[in-house]
């Protein structure tokens, strides 16, 4: 993510030496993304070998949220999903504070970003999505969505100024459309729990795997968008990122169908997922379009920072509004 706080080498050693993670051999900020402080950690510890972990302050979420984001990452790492999990201190701490900012160290994944996935990457994301869904079934702690519909209410009537009359229309269009949907009893029995809600191609990491384009998903990271929200929505976002020509943000139906399959695999959708995923799909790209256009036209400051095109996930929903897409049959309405 973006450098927003400086951190120096003698306060992320003093953060290593209460979890006795090792000594510094290096600092490095991470300059991608918009919303945390993030630094890659290296250290050496007594055994002589070199460990990896990742250091993020947190630059929005306040120390009372933050339980829930890390101790879902903490729930789902310890039933076998591949997360990274929190270090604790010796009385089980996992919040911190360093440079000012609450603060958080977790184990780095290996790997590296899919960023042109093909069909065999996007049927691995979807089965570990759903792994994910049901190892957080019975997690204890509840937070929403804190970019759902009720965040979009009170940023729509600050983005309209700055869009022309066409995109304005659409934007005051399609939020009504999702306040209809989510006021309806179909929605209310769409099952629920804790969510992703950002699983885009740089927040999961693959290694070399046997064969050539045959890389192995080593894990999903950055959970700091987390809540409890709809299923359905977290495929929807999947979908859009994963399963899209980039250019066009045309759904790619080999790789969606595939994605959609290999998820039913672990966690078969109920008849009323399959009917709303069109619905959910165009939620998922309003939900981008107005973060972007937020970060666009009312950012913060930062030392390292360049905000995401809001336009790519306008087109997007455009292509969803034009062209729903229904998993059952794996087709595009012309």
């Amino acid at each position: 993510m973006a450098v927003f706080t400086e951190v120096s080498p003698a306060q992320a050693q003093a953060l290593l030496d209460h979890l006795h993670l090792g000594t510094l051999s290096s600092l490095r900020g991470i300059g991608a993304g918009i919303e945390n402080t993030n630094y890659f950690v290296d250290c050496t510890q007594a055994d002589g070998h070199l460990h990896r972990y990742v250091l993020t302050l947190f630059e929005r979420l306040t120390a009372e949220q933050l339980p829930f984001y890390l101790r879902l990452m903490q729930h789902l790492a310890q039933r076998g999903v591949p997360v990274p999990e929190p270090h604790a201190d010796a009385a089980g701490e996992i919040l911190f504070e360093v440079a000012g900012k609450p603060a958080a160290i977790v184990d780095r994944l290996h790997g590296g970003h899919q960023l042109a996935p093909d069909a065999f990457h996007c049927e691995q994301v979807g089965a570990t999505l759903a792994r994910m869904h049901l190892a957080g079934r019975d997690y204890p702690l509840h937070q929403p969505n804190l970019r759902g519909i009720t965040w979009w209410r009170q940023v729509v009537p600050q983005l309209l100024p700055f869009l022309d009359v066409a995109q304005a229309e659409l934007l005051r269009a399609e939020l009504v459309y999702q306040e209809q949907l989510v006021a309806s009893p179909r929605y209310a029995e769409l099952p629920q729990g804790p969510i992703h809600a950002d699983l885009f191609r740089d927040n999961v990491m693959f290694e070399p795997g046997e064969g050539p384009g045959r890389e192995r998903l080593t894990g999903f990271f950055d959970f700091y968008f987390a809540g409890v929200d709809t299923f359905l929505f977290d495929i929807a976002v999947c979908l859009n990122d994963w399963c899209i020509d980039l250019d066009s943000g045309r759904l790619i139906q080999e790789r969606a169908s595939v994605f959609v399959a290999a998820y039913e695999t672990v966690r078969p959708l109920t008849p009323g997922e399959h009917r709303l995923l069109p619905a959910l799909l165009r939620a998922a790209a309003l939900r981008f379009w107005v973060s972007r256009l937020f970060d666009l036209h009312l950012p913060r400051e930062a030392s390292l920072l360049k905000a995401h095109d809001p336009r790519h996930f306008e087109r997007v929903l455009r292509e969803r509004i034009a062209s729903p897409w229904h998993a059952l049959h794996g087709e595009v309405a012309e």
